[in-house]
């Protein structure tokens, strides 16, 4: 198995590239920060020795180098759509350019990254196309995380669509709903919210379900299945208690 991961520098990208090497696949990493994918590749390969780890720098907002790194380092069994920034400022606080940024990032970038690894599944045999949204992508959500939970909902929506449509190819395409997951993008801030659970275990259910190609993935399951589904239903002032605003809003 030959899996390329995007964002793969740090956080959830870094934890997962771990764990498939130690299940056996070979690896592509990519993020812009390339002095941490080499640190990253030296620390697998010291670990597994006999494992392929390549490395490309990649900025998921250039959309022809995103197709030229998957084409180069084709062919690939699995890619994963991890790439991604966190939450912005409230709506209409004079920080338009910086909420922009994180659509960019999370939806734009995310959909040139799916459009380049459908290119090459598409006339490629089974392939297994994987998509990280987030379990905030439930329901929009007040203050700063409104803009990340509505990128997040648009690419869970974008591999419901594929799904549908791959139904009965050689394509599988499974979406990801981590839950509050301690990572780099959380590290600044202040108090952490509840149910924040640890990368490793986070990462290792995340791990599990891809591996079995389960279309819809909870990491962890339990308590993120379920609150999902609370979330969805919550009228408005119920909604509002249960989503309170993160540091600075």
């Amino acid at each position: 198995m030959r899996t390329l991961i995007t964002g793969a520098s740090s956080g959830l990208g870094a934890e997962m590239a771990r764990q498939f090497a130690a299940l056996g696949h070979d690896l592509v990493l990519t993020a812009r920060r390339t002095d941490r994918l080499m640190a990253l590749r030296d620390e697998i390969l010291k670990g597994h020795p006999t494992r392929q780890v390549d490395i490309a720098a990649l900025d998921v907002l250039d959309d022809d180098a995103v197709s030229d790194v998957f084409r180069d380092h084709a062919p690939l069994d699995r890619i994963i759509v991890n790439a991604g920034v966190g939450s912005g400022k409230p709506v209409g606080t004079d920080h338009r350019k910086d909420n922009r940024q994180i659509a960019m990032t999370n939806f734009v970038a995310a959909l040139s990254q799916i459009e380049a690894a459908m290119e090459l599944f598409r006339s490629a045999g089974r392939r297994h196309l994987v998509v990280l949204s987030s379990v905030a992508a439930a329901r929009g959500l007040r203050g700063g995380p409104s803009i990340y939970a509505a990128t997040k909902r648009g690419v869970a929506h974008l591999a419901d669509g594929l799904r549908s449509e791959m139904l009965h190819s050689d394509i599988d395409v499974t979406t990801v709903y981590p839950g509050y997951i301690r990572s780099e993008m959380t590290a600044d801030v202040d108090d952490a919210p509840p149910f924040t659970g640890d990368t490793e275990p986070g990462v290792r259910a995340m791990v599990r379900g891809i591996e079995k190609r389960r279309a819809i993935v909870f990491a962890p399951v339990l308590p993120w299945a379920l609150l999902s589904l609370i979330l969805r239903a919550a009228p408005l002032p119920l909604l509002y208690r249960l989503t309170p605003p993160l540091r600075g809003e």
